[in-house]
């Protein structure tokens, strides 16, 4: 987002100033783009585990998600969120790179070897441009990145890439690349 932009939704018609890490208004492609396409949202009760160490970011994905209908699960670690990935089963998970203790990529690591999570689609997301070319140039099994600050468009546009015919969030097919379109420009 534009320096303008974050400068006029901080302070035009007395708005406060925007959730870090989440873009208040979206630049001018993303809402023309917004407008042509229909949202295909996932079924209602899709259920999404979000493992952020930032409250605010939980807080943002948490009320981005439930405004669709969305369950939403939290953990503010990696440990506390594979607990709940076994035992509540998410359909998606939110996954930040850069965490206390175990990182992001560890954490993939155990969710993909236990086969409870195996089939679970990931999200990884990361507002640390290091760990951003670290995920870009591995292998890491995640389905899908968004880049911090995101867009509410891009929430719905990367969880729209990954459902199925019944609305429901599945794993992209080996060999098929994560890296889309920036959804942010």
């Amino acid at each position: 987002m534009g320096i303008l932009n974050r400068f006029r939704s901080a302070f035009a018609f007395g708005r406060t100033a925007p959730e870090p890490g989440v873009e208040a208004m979206p630049d001018a492609p993303v809402r023309d783009e917004r407008r042509r396409n229909k949202r295909v949202n996932a079924r209602d009760e899709t259920r999404a585990l979000i493992i952020d160490d930032s409250p605010t970011i939980v807080f943002a994905l948490k009320k981005i998600l439930q405004s669709a209908g969305f369950i939403t699960l939290e953990a503010l670690d990696a440990e506390t969120g594979i607990s709940l990935a076994r035992t509540e089963t998410p359909d998606l998970i939110f996954l930040d790179i850069i965490l206390p203790g175990v990182n992001g990529f560890a954490a993939l690591r155990t969710l993909r070897r236990d086969p409870a999570t195996a089939h679970i689609p990931v999200i990884m997301i990361s507002g640390n441009e290091q760990a951003t070319e670290l995920f870009f140039g591995s292998r890491t099994g995640a389905d899908d990145f968004m880049k911090k600050p995101f867009s509410r468009f891009e929430v719905f546009a990367r969880i729209e890439r990954l459902l199925d015919e019944n609305m429901v969030p599945r794993r992209i097919p080996a060999g098929v690349s994560v890296a889309g379109p920036d959804l942010r420009d």
